[in-house]
């Protein structure tokens, strides 16, 4: 059994994906926040370079980020079925409101799903997305590129 069945056993990932994590709510207090549509104009930049190109892994905290995706009917969107923010609740409410174990479980797997994406598209002004950005370069996606809604935040 450990010869066939759990060797090979990876999670079930669509090729090749994107992540997008999408940061609003009270991140505003320390950066520009950008529309959704300005995260879809670079997704689409990437598919002009790879056709092929046709899942999002959709990682936000916004219930209107995810009314959103539902525009871009030529996308097929994956997110986390998990309740999200709707208007401005600080993020600190926010995850006391999903408790202590999903507050926990589903960032863990929005970070793992964006180690394993093959682009990713983010703002590099949400620590989160510099993580993800770190721990993209260092399981070997330096060359898969990173794309940031904000223009003025490049390192």
């Amino acid at each position: 059994m450990e010869l066939y069945v759990w060797s090979n056993h990876k999670p079930w990932i669509p090729r090749p994906l994107l992540i997008m994590h999408v940061r609003m709510g009270d991140k505003a207090c320390e950066m520009e926040v950008v529309e959704f549509k300005e995260y879809m104009h670079l997704a689409n930049r990437i598919r002009k370079r790879f056709p092929s190109l046709k899942s999002i892994w959709l990682s936000t905290e916004m219930q209107g980020v995810i009314n959103k995706s539902k525009l871009y009917p030529n996308w097929k969107f994956y997110y986390t079925n998990v309740t999200r923010q709707v208007g401005n609740m600080t993020m600190a409410t926010y995850e006391a409101s999903l408790g202590r174990e999903m507050s926990t479980n589903y960032p863990l797997v929005n970070f793992l799903m964006a180690a394993e994406a093959d682009f990713f598209v983010g703002a590099l002004g949400s620590t989160w997305c510099f993580l993800i950005d770190g721990m993209r370069n260092t399981g070997g996606k330096v060359m898969s590129g990173y794309l940031s809604v904000n223009r003025d935040r490049f390192w």
